[in-house]
């Protein structure tokens, strides 16, 4: 395996959380809407239920004042909300195509959305599985999506010509300008991505960029652009891709943003998001389980392989 679970784990949510960040123009600026307190809440009920639990997501939001409908503006939201569950049921299509469409389900359903989410969805777990090719991506997608109404596709198609042809950012931006908004930003984030494949730095300053074409576009545009591609780029090259000065900065910083109070916890987030994933069964969280004797072993932690002993 090129990359470790956690690796990959934590670069998707690093990477999302990056690229939102640039997107403001300054990785140390606060959010202009903070795009991913939906994806912290989400990766929450799934470490405390071990599987998807839409009661408990709910509440969660309903209890942050984040029960919103599906509009424009909050679209990119519902998007990164979803990216637990893809990280959670990534090993599995089956699986992963009806977690996502299950978690949509507490939103108003929008097509548009529901293929912006299992395009992204997608894309994560092929890059976690260690199965994405650049060149058969998009079609696999695509094929993934299924018979839809929406641009989608189209679009995508129109990265994949792009790619082929070379062409540079300007022109891609020039091909979306005047597109509609939502499915035209995940076809940027995705030549982002691919055009840029083994650099994430480069993919998120590209689609971070805030070139002519953006004149119509919006802080929040900017922003979900750059946390679609941070998260594809990040599960694809691990938080070893993401620059460590980056990291510092972050390290450095401690005001809240995603609800969270500093980096570190970022990164505990995420690492007890694997652990519940992977089959760790913590002692900790289940003392009452425990016998006094038991209570004095060392040992914190049992560990299972794949598929054998899972929580859910």
């Amino acid at each position: 395996m090129r990359y470790s679970p956690i690796s990959r784990f934590r670069g998707t949510l690093l990477g999302a959380f990056l690229g939102e960040s640039l997107g403001t123009g300054n990785i140390k600026s606060q959010s202009y809407l903070d795009l991913g307190r939906m994806t912290v809440l989400g990766t929450e009920s799934l470490i405390v239920f071990g599987r998807l639990d839409l009661d408990d997501w709910i509440a969660r939001q309903q209890q942050e004042s984040l029960h919103l409908a599906a509009t424009d503006n909050i679209s990119i939201k519902i998007i990164l909300a979803t990216l637990p569950v893809a990280l959670f049921f990534h090993e599995n299509p089956i699986k992963l195509r009806e977690n996502l469409l299950h978690v949509l389900k507490i939103w108003e359903d929008d097509p548009i959305i529901r293929d912006g989410t299992l395009a992204v969805g997608y894309a994560i777990a092929l890059a976690l599985t260690e199965k994405l090719n650049p060149r058969t991506l998009i079609p696999q997608t695509i094929s993934f999506l299924g018979q839809t109404p929406t641009s989608i596709p189209k679009k995508l198609l129109i990265v994949q010509d792009l790619l082929e042809q070379g062409a540079g950012l300007s022109r891609v931006q020039a091909e979306f300008a005047k597109e509609e908004q939502l499915s035209s930003t995940i076809a940027m984030a995705f030549y982002c991505f691919l055009s840029t494949l083994e650099d994430f730095r480069l993919a998120v300053l590209q689609a971070t960029h805030n070139g002519n074409f953006m004149e119509h576009a919006t802080p929040l545009n900017l922003q979900a652009t750059g946390a679609i591609t941070g998260a594809l780029s990040g599960a694809y090259n691990g938080i070893g891709g993401i620059p460590i000065n980056w990291q510092v900065l972050l390290l450095q910083r401690n005001s809240p943003r995603w609800g969270l109070t500093s980096f570190s916890q970022m990164l505990k987030l995420a690492d007890a998001f694997v652990a519940v994933w992977s089959g760790v069964y913590d002692l900790t969280l289940n003392p009452r389980e425990l016998t006094e004797e038991e209570c004095e072993v060392d040992l914190l932690s049992v560990y299972a392989a794949p598929r054998v002993i899972r929580s859910r």
